[in-house]
């Protein structure tokens, strides 16, 4: 490299470092990680915990959203402000026009902050607000919750996944579950615990599964079973340049299929 060409990349360093100053929050709003449960456990107390000790670090006023006091991201000193009320649209939303936050995190809360977090989106609160999503986008979020799209997103990137089809309905399960063959594998979408996700042997046993599953749900995906294949998945970490850092690898013999890759798309 020439010394003109490093004259450019410096340049264009000190470019984007000032455009991120630009863009840099002032006041960032995390949906908790609320009561401990399957989907929501202690690492997303964990998780949180660290985003809010990296928003401290770089001098940005943190709101937390949490109404488990038994965290450790509820501890005195650590957020800015905590709000101790249940993690739903309507009281985020009173949190949003009272704090006026120019930020919000959606992915260190598990299943009730995501969902939230879509729900705030959709009903065109954050744009009204004008509050930007850091790092996952809500797009992204949707695409992995939604087993359809998520389906679909993986045949599109050349992916071989299980035969599946959505169902709204008993009905519509039932007839997608002999359509595909039993055994068949029920899986709830927005629930990244499963809840009622599960095997099924024959219709009873699926209208069994199927009516437990649409208490949490309005959306289930019925998929070929996959019992007894090998499971390799990788955890995948890509920013917006495409780098990308392979942070988990596991192997495992199925009893319930759950994902091949799965990934976090950071802004």
């Amino acid at each position: 490299m020439n010394e003109k060409e490093s004259h450019l990349g410096s340049a264009r360093c000190d470019d984007e470092i000032r455009m991120i100053k630009k863009r840099k929050p002032k006041k960032v709003l995390i949906l908790g990680s609320g009561a401990l449960q399957i989907g929501q456990a202690g690492e997303f107390d964990y998780s949180g915990s660290q985003a809010i000790k990296a928003l401290k670090e770089d001098g940005i006023t943190s709101v937390l959203v949490n109404p488990n006091i038994a965290t450790i991201q509820t501890s005195e000193n650590f957020a800015d402000k905590v709000y101790f009320i249940p993690i739903t649209a309507e009281f985020v939303e009173r949190v949003i026009d009272k704090e006026q936050p120019d930020s919000i995190l959606l992915q260190f809360g598990g299943q009730t902050a995501l969902n939230v977090g879509v729900q705030l989106f959709d009903k065109g609160i954050l744009e009204k607000h004008n509050v930007q999503v850091l790092g996952t986008p809500v797009e992204a979020i949707k695409d992995t919750e939604d087993r359809l799209l998520f389906a679909n997103k993986c045949t599109e990137i050349g992916l071989k996944v299980a035969r599946s089809k959505t169902a709204k309905s008993i009905e519509e399960a039932i007839k997608a579950a002999n359509e595909i063959n039993f055994p068949v594998m029920v899986r709830i979408a927005y629930a990244l615990g499963g809840l009622g996700s599960g095997i099924v042997n024959n219709e009873k046993e699926l209208i069994e599964k199927a009516e437990k599953a649409f208490r949490y749900t309005n959306q289930i995906l019925i998929e070929e079973s996959l019992y007894g294949w090998k499971e390799v998945e990788y955890e995948i970490v890509r920013d917006k340049y495409d780098n990308c850092i392979t942070t988990c690898s596991m192997e495992n013999k199925l009893y319930q299929h759950r994902k091949i890759l799965s990934f976090v798309q950071s802004e």
